[in-house]
């Protein structure tokens, strides 16, 4: 499990049971995601949300966003690092 402090004063914790899958844990719900298509980085969705990481271990940052019915990003809803 990897523990990531949001700007906000958040945390969120994400665990990776495969290369493929994410499980996102975010104000008391636990949200499983699918790898998707990025530019960069590890970019994982759900119906209605996306994390998005960038980097591994202190100082890497997720990203959490919207996620839309067209399957693009919507707004940014948390920004996070590992500390």
């Amino acid at each position: 499990m990897h523990s990531y402090e949001c700007e906000s004063g958040e945390t969120i914790a994400a665990a990776y049971p495969s290369a493929d899958t994410a499980r996102v844990q975010y104000k008391g719900r636990s949200y499983s995601m699918q790898i998707a298509v990025s530019g960069s980085g590890a970019r994982y969705v759900s119906d209605d949300l996306e994390w998005w990481t960038k980097g591994s271990g202190s100082g890497s940052e997720g990203i959490l966003l919207s996620h839309l019915a067209d399957g693009t990003s919507g707004d940014i809803i948390e920004r996070c690092a590992v500390p």
